[in-house]
């Protein structure tokens, strides 16, 4: 087997197998108001579900990141068994549920298997093939982690409509059946991916185990301000996407499109997983990688400061103007919300070397858990807190019904959470230009370009 064909069968593929699955955590909006539904509980408790998924996943990469430094093939494998295990457990609780109305048993089995179980595997199961694929692509090195964490982006525009479609013919009980199916299903592609994953044969880790520098050493061979920058504008820069992200369904129905939410939503997914590709690709060309952040830092701010002077959200039904800026709004939040994701291990190793980098990835990825946490809920809050809801009108002024019951929107409260998204990436884009300095060419370490000698690029 030729060395330019092993780049893709023991590192791309692999990756892609890996983050298309776990990568479905992003579906929640899909089915969390028929979980919600079928156990009898309110939909605000069932979404905790999803920000414990989150934070389990920037905890557990962060904990477990040295297993993954050690060996790819044992995290690769937990990231299977949870992952699957995590969904096959959700299917059971809301089955318990069907059958126990408004359960607190079935409800924290939810929490449990969807949050924590399926939290390990998505932080084990993000983290393992990303330092492989930098290796295998060294002087490609954004466009190979690009490719994979687009497929986690990806992946919600992939399953989207393959779960309605199950939903909506798996007749009563769909909602558990669907997740046994998919349990399933996602264990065979994982399994598989974990068989292929390899790191290239000649990559020799810098330094011996005995010698091998502590997290914290090798992060102190900069600036310490340095690491904070990087991890502050990552959380805020997920934060902000989650708040939006969250939103996104009711802004879009706000806007009088209310009949293609499900279309907007693909191509904002895509956006997402094209931001993944295309910003870390375009990082590889650029002297320092932070520019990147920079630029998404610029549009975000500047597309949400428009969204705010014209009023889009609350002025855009009918008004084709505000409606496209709005929907750029959301579009190019995603692709920068997806860009950070695929940016930071590339980044960090420019730093810091690749030597410890799937550790100080999984400890950067804490980020994401505490984003998780804070950004869905503080959206939540600041739209229950402020405006108030009012009936959705159609063109003809008639009130919209959905499932039979009036939708119900809060244009003022979705236009505050941009008003805290604004601030929140005025301040990310301070700390990228004040704290995250780009190594000096003594600084740059030795082996933050080193793959495999023998590789053929």
């Amino acid at each position: 087997m030729g060395k330019p064909k092993n780049k893709w069968v023991s590192a791309a593929i692999p990756a892609l197998l890996l983050h298309c699955s776990i990568g479905t955590v992003y579906c929640w909006s899909i089915f969390s108001q028929e979980i919600a539904d079928y156990i009898g509980h309110s939909k605000g408790a069932t979404e905790w579900a999803f920000s414990f998924a989150i934070f389990f996943l920037g905890m557990s990469a962060a904990f477990l990141g040295n297993v993954v430094e050690k060996d790819i093939h044992k995290s690769s494998l937990i990231a299977t068994i949870c992952f699957s295990v995590g969904m096959a457990g959700t299917g059971f609780f809301i089955y318990y549920g069907g059958l126990h109305k408004g359960s607190g048993l079935a409800l924290a089995g939810i929490y449990l298997c969807y949050g924590l179980i399926m939290g390990i595997g998505l932080g084990t199961g993000y983290l393992s093939p990303v330092k492989t694929l930098m290796l295998w692509f060294a002087d490609r090195k954004g466009l190979a982690t690009g490719l994979a964490v687009a497929g986690f982006g990806a992946a919600k525009a992939i399953a989207s409509p393959i779960m309605q479609s199950m939903l909506d013919n798996l007749g009563e009980g769909g909602i558990y059946k669907m997740f046994w199916i998919l349990a399933g299903v996602y264990f065979v592609m994982m399994f598989l991916g974990h068989l292929l994953l390899h790191k290239p044969a000649g990559w020799v880790e810098p330094q011996d185990k005995k010698e091998k520098k502590s997290i914290m050493s090798v992060i102190k061979t900069r600036p310490i301000g340095n690491y904070i920058g990087i991890w502050l504008m990552f959380y805020i820069n997920i934060t902000c996407g989650l708040a939006l992200i969250s939103q996104e369904k009711m802004i879009i129905k706000c806007l009088g499109l209310a009949a293609s939410v499900g279309i907007i939503s693909t191509v904002s997914a895509i956006f997402n997983a094209g931001g993944r590709l295309g910003f870390s690709a375009w990082a590889d060309s650029m002297k320092d990688r932070n520019t990147i952040y920079k630029l998404i830092f610029i549009i975000s701010i500047t597309l949400t400061a428009a969204t705010i002077i014209t009023g889009g959200i609350k002025n855009g039904n009918g008004n084709t103007a505000l409606i496209i800026l709005v929907l750029a709004l959301i579009f190019m939040v995603n692709a920068g919300y997806g860009g950070g994701f695929s940016n930071v291990p590339t980044l960090l190793s420019d730093h810091y070397g690749m030597g410890s980098i799937s550790a100080i990835h999984g400890i950067t990825l804490s980020a994401w858990a505490f984003a998780g946490l804070t950004g869905n809920q503080m959206a939540a809050w600041i739209v229950k807190t402020f405006g108030k809801e009012v009936p959705l009108l159609d063109d003809a002024g008639k009130v919209v019904i959905d499932h039979g019951k009036e939708v119900m929107v809060n244009p003022t409260g979705y236009q505050y959470v941009l008003y805290v998204t604004v601030a929140l990436y005025v301040v990310a884009l301070l700390v990228s230009m004040i704290l995250v300095k780009a190594p000096k060419e003594g600084e740059i370490p030795a082996d933050a370009m080193v793959g495999d000698p023998n590789d053929v690029h």
